[in-house]
């Protein structure tokens, strides 16, 4: 039986959705509750540079208005906090705190979890093969956590 292309979106969606899903439930078992995917995407653009609402809407590629939310929220939650630009005394930078590293590296380390799942459940080499051929469909300059377009909007 031959699919369609919208039954490779939804099985490619349904595999993201399966890996993310699964993680944010296991960070909510530990004791974060409150941890999105988009927290995790502009975490990870705050710690590459993008210290601003402006570039982390740059990055995230949603409004500087959704940028602010969005950090506002890892404000409040201990993410990440404000600091002093050494180059600029009226400007703040936005900058992950140690609570916010520790979450990502506790996702990270989940989704490694998950991956040695997958490649339980189907071999290893099967599993090195898929990932070989989806980076070849989808390009290495494609593939930017912290670029989540619609995804940062949820």
């Amino acid at each position: 039986m031959t699919r369609s292309g919208a039954d490779l979106a939804l099985l490619l969606l349904g595999g993201y959705r399966s890996l993310v899903e699964s993680v944010t439930a296991e960070l909510a078992a530990r004791g974060h509750a409150d941890v999105r995917p988009v927290h995790d995407f502009a975490m990870r653009a705050i710690a590459s540079g993008a210290d601003t609402a402006s570039e982390l809407g740059r990055r995230l590629e949603v409004s500087k208005q959704a940028a602010a939310k969005t950090i506002a929220v890892l404000l409040e939650r201990g993410y990440v906090r404000r600091g002093a630009d050494p180059d600029d005394a009226r400007r703040k930078r936005v900058e992950v705190t140690p609570l916010g590293w520790e979450v990502m590296h506790q996702g990270e380390a989940l989704f490694d979890a998950r991956r040695d799942e997958w490649a339980g459940r189907i071999g290893p080499e099967r599993l090195a093969e898929l990932e070989r051929q989806l980076a070849e469909l989808v390009g290495d300059a494609v593939v930017r956590p912290e670029a989540a377009g619609g995804a940062a909007q949820d």
